[in-house]
């Protein structure tokens, strides 16, 4: 059996097992990876590595709890720069902390817990989400039936790091996303599966959402979906450049006046030591 000293953190609910691989490397293995995000063992949305990196404080590798890899995970890299400001010795008190994964990420670090993190670029273009044929990505023309049988049409393709489709609806709570959620994660347009977000415009301030994330299943909240659904918003000029997008435990606010450098900022959790043995 083998000991692994880690950390849990969440972002608004958004919860992750981190292990730092820079001093002991883990290789687990996809099963293991699985029995440590169930939730009847530790439980966690996405299990985070810490990695050695030349060129950065830090390289970031994610898998979500189904055991696939992540391209990218806002929260969780907001809760990794807080963490490596505390904890790292290396870097310990300092406010700016450089990431690497998919995209290299810049992560400021504010009083109370507060983070924010540079996304980077958002992605339209149908062969860069991806999609598997040329289609108009502001409308994908999905299908959407919500509790009372009415149906809809639409979706519109980002990718923030992850594929992201978002729909823009009346009613989040009245569309079953338990049910349709992994039906779109894994529609045939998408080659690589996409995470799934219900929109409802509050004003051009404020957005509510809920999300179904691509390996995860429903979420309290998600980084990158907060990103791709402000992106969607002002592009449609349905939101401001700044919004903020609200989940069940509290909000994001993103950035999107930049499209190139897209920022999210919001709070983050205690740090806690935790074993795992397995």
């Amino acid at each position: 059996m083998t000991v692994i000293n880690a950390f849990k953190m969440d972002g608004l609910g958004n919860d992750f097992i981190i292990i730092d691989q820079r001093l002991k490397i883990h290789d687990l293995t996809k099963k293991q990876i699985m029995k440590i995000c169930d939730r009847k063992f530790f439980g966690c949305d996405q299990l985070i590595y810490i990695k050695k990196s030349k060129l950065t404080d830090a390289e970031l590798e994610f898998y979500n709890s189904d055991g696939s890899k992540a391209g990218a995970c806002g929260n969780g890299t907001r809760c990794v720069a807080y963490l490596l400001s505390k904890k790292d010795p290396q870097i310990e008190l300092k406010d700016e902390i450089l990431l690497g994964a998919s995209r290299v990420q810049i992560s400021k670090i504010f009083k109370d817990k507060i983070v924010e993190t540079n996304i980077g670029r958002a992605f339209f273009d149908w062969d860069k989400i991806p999609l598997k044929k040329e289609v108009n990505t502001k409308n994908l023309n999905i299908r959407l039936i919500d509790n009372d049988g009415k149906e809809q049409f639409g979706g519109m393709a980002v990718n923030v790091g992850n594929p992201h489709v978002i729909f823009f609806v009346e009613n989040i709570e009245n569309i079953n996303l338990s049910k349709i959620g992994p039906e779109i994660e894994n529609h045939e347009l998408f080659p690589d599966r996409c995470n799934v977000t219900l929109a409802k415009i509050i004003n051009r301030d404020l957005i509510k959402v809920k999300v179904w994330e691509r390996g995860a299943g429903l979420t309290k909240a998600c980084g990158t979906a907060a990103c791709a659904t402000a992106v969607a918003a002002h592009k449609q000029d349905l939101s401001n450049s700044k919004v903020s997008i609200e989940f069940k435990l509290g909000k994001l606010l993103v950035n999107t006046e930049d499209l190139l450098n897209i920022k999210m900022i919001g709070p983050v959790s205690d740090i806690e030591d935790i074993k795992i043995e397995i």
